[in-house]
């Protein structure tokens, strides 16, 4: 790194005057891919070194990936991979430790040759962990040189600096990232919560005028008819006193249909648990096994968790082509988890067309966990079933009004 690092005083203002102008790079924006490209170049500018690359990991799929890198490497940013543990940077990224190679590093067993980075035209490297000042591991961050070089315990020091303050900056974009996305988020929802409410509204003004207050006008005039008939024909009055009834009858099955579209009476009469196991027997072509505990929620959280339930055996009825099903409802610490599970054919999830994103009512059921905080996954695989898993935030009745 920087010739004759920490020995005498200059050295130290010219390692302050670098990590300084790192501080302005990677306070320029909150562009993390920008920020990265800008680092590297200023570490090789100001180190004495040939090309610099910063790679970062994703916790969930354990790789690396390179997000930044010097020209002529730039054009590699997005599309290098390795594994936690593949390769030296893997290495440093599974022991959390820096490694330097002086020279032959196709003898060290840590090493992996990348064709479209041509470590063959480096000599010596260094690599140090990115971590966070709690020491979380971000990334990895490699220099390189063209001629031989014995990286001293100073030029660790300084570029694990470095990679502190670059710790630091990713930590803030990843940051900022997670803050838009959520608001993003927050804006979908609330759209398709109007959205929802104007449809629910249109929908029971419909099922009232065109059903309801239809058939309770037919059961005025009915009753009417009736009234002028009794002192002449009586049996004209019983017959339409008769079709008065059934008009009754339908206008009552009516509006419990559209009371039932907004919350199941079901939920009332039995609760959420033993609802469940009603719904199971109104499948009777289907075994279906409920295990689902007591849990007194909200009425706006059971009554999504039943619905969900609700739409999954309905697909498992209808597209599944199976014999038998399983409902589990469950508490996992501050969570609900509703699972739906069948033994019928499956289907590929990665298969175009396939009904993973909208298809069978799916996106209703999603829209309808992220409204309340949730998420659902779907998941299956040709000839082993299908399960689908709603999980929501345990909020108890009594938190309702709070």
């Amino acid at each position: 790194m920087i010739p004759g690092l920490g020995q005498d005083g200059a050295d130290a203002e010219q390692e302050a005057r670098l990590l300084s102008r790192v501080v302005d790079t990677i306070s320029a924006g909150l562009d993390l891919d920008r920020v990265l490209q800008g680092v590297a170049t200023l570490v090789t500018e100001t180190t004495d070194t040939d090309v610099c690359f910063v790679h970062l990991i994703d916790e969930r799929a354990r790789t690396l990936q390179l997000r930044g890198a010097t020209p002529p490497f730039d054009t590699m940013v997005g599309s290098i991979e390795l594994a936690v543990g593949e390769g030296v940077a893997g290495w440093v990224a599974d022991h959390g430790e820096p490694v330097v190679i002086v020279d032959n590093k196709t003898a060290d067993p840590r090493y992996r040759y990348i064709p479209a980075l041509r470590g063959e035209e480096f000599t010596s490297m260094l690599s140090v962990p990115v971590l966070t000042p709690l020491g979380h591991l971000v990334g990895v961050l490699n220099v390189h040189t063209r001629e031989r070089r014995e990286f001293t315990t100073a030029d660790v020091a300084l570029l694990s600096s470095v990679a502190g303050l670059v710790a630091g900056a990713i930590e803030n974009a990843r940051l900022h990232r997670r803050l838009a996305d959520r608001e993003e988020a927050l804006e979908r929802f609330a759209e398709r919560m109007v959205e929802w409410s104007e449809h629910e509204r249109r929908r029971l003004a419909g099922e009232i005028h065109d059903g309801i207050s239809q058939r309770i006008v037919s059961l005025f005039f009915h009753l009417s008819a009736a009234a002028d008939a009794i002192p002449g024909d009586p049996g004209v009055a019983a017959e339409q006193v008769a079709r008065a009834q059934e008009l009754a009858t339908a206008a009552l099955d009516e509006a419990r249909s559209a009371i039932a579209g907004l919350r199941p009476p079901v939920l009332d009469d039995l609760g959420l648990a033993a609802s469940l196991e009603s719904l199971a027997h109104s499948f009777p072509t289907l075994r279906i096994q409920v295990e689902a505990s007591e849990l007194s929620m909200t009425e706006h959280s059971e009554t999504a968790v039943y619905r969900t339930a609700q739409e999954a055996l309905q697909n498992v009825a209808k597209h599944a082509d199976a014999q038998s099903a399983r409902v589990r409802l469950f508490r996992q610490k501050d969570r609900v988890v509703l699972e739906v599970s069948d033994d019928g054919t499956g289907f590929d999830t990665a298969a175009p067309g396939g009904p993973t994103s909208t298809g069978f009512g799916l996106s209703g059921m999603r829209e309808r966990a992220e409204l309340l905080g949730g998420h659902l996954d779907l998941s299956a695989a040709p000839g082993r079933g299908t399960t689908v898993r709603l999980t929501i935030p345990f909020l108890p009745t009594a938190q309702a009004g709070g």
